[in-house]
């Protein structure tokens, strides 16, 4: 991902931040200096004589000539959030508009910039005479149909319902939020549109996450054992991983070259279906698009990241058993989907050791990043059970004292961004940390311990009063182990 000034292609959507920008109120000239240069756009041949050093960088972001921009007042006081914002953005962040208490578009950093010339001839200067030279050249530009109030997620990322200034959101807190700016923008979507905008969504029928789970589930419904390949399924992991980078549709020739390798590798032997068959049978689910990938609101579902870790899981758990879900994971793009810690990179948490097969694997190439713990946090949630493992009740004794391990229940890690908080903890003994860890055992929605497999019960849980767990954690490992609400069936 590009850094600092310059242009650079942005590889890993793990990384990509947030830059919350302030429109400007009307009195500051902010709606028309975004009409100006962001809805329509400036000719750079117009500005040619202000371009100086920047004219290669800019046109070859637009080659069209049409440059989108946005720019940004110096800021001289260092740790001041805007000050924050102008050093660390960079190319491939995603830019939410702000103005009048709304979310009013997004847009994509491709360049970014520093010309206190070309601001000036673009923007004229403030009433401090200040110029906007710190420049985001802007590309995917996204106007909300219905301006989208920010209160709810702006108390979440800033600790206020307003946004005062221009502010960076690190990449592991948009991760942890973007189910809740897709929730934001899919409620306002369907409650007011535009009469254009009703008329086309007319002919769309919304899609419910229990439809989704349960269409996924039933891929197989009614098919003789000798035509069940895992291929429709392995196709439809493939697809969740484009979308959970942030790929749109791909061409079928691409399509067809990314997932009939991926069937050669993981699909049942002993079944020989043609990929026309597969494709077939992928169209007749309604969850695919034949230009190949998700159809647009089974995607637009799969981003929330519950409803996404409870597809994976039901995948896997359904049609999946017989492979390495490891190895299969990595290859589609969703490394760190097959345990409740999330993807590595080489810093083990507390009772981690990874242990996993050697040997060459071509894999699509993803990025973890592994959260902070607070170590204080453990020591809590181990002294307040002394030790005790909430599953199996073991006090594990050492030759001063006892031992035990805690897990968290969602992992702090990407992907899954779960919270370190106590809420999120459990004490564990090292055997049954492992097993929940690697989604062998999972808590029900009565705080009985089962079996993945089979939904076995094996223990209820052990709970102290003091200690209040996350349900909507617990939700969220449940769904990894494919026990989710729409899945699970213990009968």
């Amino acid at each position: 991902m590009g850094n600092g000034y310059g242009a650079e292609a942005i590889f890993d959507p793990d990384l990509v931040q947030w830059v919350l920008q302030p429109r400007g109120q009307r009195s500051k000239r902010g709606p028309q200096h975004f009409e100006h240069s962001v809805r329509q756009g400036i000719r750079l041949a117009d500005y040619e004589h202000v371009l100086g050093e920047h004219a290669g960088l800019l046109k070859g972001i637009f080659p069209d000539g049409v440059a989108r921009l946005w720019g940004a007042t110096s800021c001289e006081t260092p740790g001041h959030a805007k000050a924050v914002a102008i050093r660390g953005q960079k190319v491939g962040d995603e830019v939410l508009f702000y103005g009048e208490g709304n979310f009013i578009a997004k847009a994509r950093i491709l360049g970014l910039l520093r010309s206190h010339q070309l601001a000036a001839a673009v923007w004229g200067a403030d009433e401090d005479q200040k110029a906007w030279e710190h420049v985001m050249a802007l590309g995917d530009i996204v106007e909300f149909d219905v301006p989208v109030p920010a209160a709810s997620l702006l108390v979440e990322l800033v600790k206020q319902k307003t946004l005062r200034s221009l502010t960076l959101v690190s990449a592991s807190e948009r991760r942890r939020h973007l189910g809740l700016l897709n929730d934001l923008l899919g409620e306002h979507a369907s409650q007011t549109r535009r009469p254009s905008e009703a008329k086309r969504a007319a002919s769309v029928t919304r899609m419910r996450r229990d439809e989704l789970l349960h269409a996924l589930g039933t891929l197989e419904a009614g098919l003789p054992e000798k035509q069940r390949t895992r291929d429709v399924s392995l196709a439809l992991l493939w697809a969740i991983g484009r979308s959970a980078s942030g790929e749109s549709l791909t061409p079928e020739d691409v399509c067809r070259n990314e997932v009939g390798p991926l069937l050669l590798d993981f699909g049942a032997r002993d079944v020989n279906f043609t990929l026309e068959h597969t494709f077939r049978h992928l169209r007749s689910t309604g969850l695919w698009e034949s230009v190949g990938g998700l159809q647009r609101e089974a995607a637009r579902l799969l981003r929330k990241p519950l409803t996404r870790a409870e597809a994976i899981g039901l995948l896997c758990s359904s049609y999946l058993q017989d492979v390495d879900q490891e190895e299969l994971l990595e290859r589609v793009g969703l490394a760190g989907y097959g345990n409740a810690s999330g993807a590595t990179d080489g810093e083990a948490g507390e009772g981690e050791n990874e242990e996993r097969p050697s040997g060459r694997r071509e894999r699509r190439q993803v990025s973890g990043s592994r959260a902070g713990r607070d170590p204080r946090l453990a020591e809590e949630v181990k002294s307040l059970y002394q030790h005790q493992c909430q599953i199996c009740g073991e006090r594990l004794e050492t030759r001063f004292s006892h031992y035990s391990e805690a897990a968290h229940i969602q992992g702090v890690g990407s992907p899954h961004d779960g919270p370190d908080d106590l809420s999120n903890l459990l004490c564990l003994c090292p055997n049954c940390h492992v097993q929940f860890d690697k989604l062998f055992l999972f808590i029900d929605e009565e705080w009985n311990v089962r079996k993945s497999r089979d939904g076995k019960f094996v223990k209820a849980l052990i709970r102290s009063p003091g200690h209040a767990i996350d349900e909507k954690c617990v939700e969220y490992h449940r769904g990894l182990c494919g026990r989710g609400a729409y899945s699970i069936d213990l009968n």
